[in-house]
C-alpha cells in the first residue's frame, strides 16, 4: 500500500514539473488575452425573453405573521 502511494505521488510531481507541462502553463499564461478573445468572439448573443416573468411571492412574510410562539427546547421534549 506505502509502495502505491509512493508510486503516486511521484507520477504526479513527474507530470506537474515536466518540460511540456511548464511550457503549456507558460504559453497559457503569456497569451491570456488573445485566448479570451478568441473565445469572446464566437459567442452568440442570446435575446432577452424574461421580461415581466418573475413576480415577487409574499407567502412567506404571510406565514411569519402568525404569532405563534416558538420554541427549540420544546422540540427536544
Amino acid at each position: 500500500m506505502l509502495l502505491a502511494i509512493i508510486c503516486f505521488i511521484f507520477t504526479i510531481y513527474k507530470y506537474y514539473s515536466s518540460n511540456i507541462n511548464i511550457n503549456i502553463k507558460h504559453y497559457n499564461r503569456s497569451n491570456i488575452d488573445e485566448i479570451l478573445k478568441n473565445k469572446i468572439t464566437n459567442l452568440p448573443i442570446l435575446a432577452n425573453d424574461t421580461n415581466n416573468i418573475i413576480e415577487f411571492n409574499n407567502s412567506i412574510e404571510n406565514k411569519t405573521n402568525d404569532k405563534k410562539k416558538r420554541s427549540f427546547w420544546n422540540l427536544l421534549k
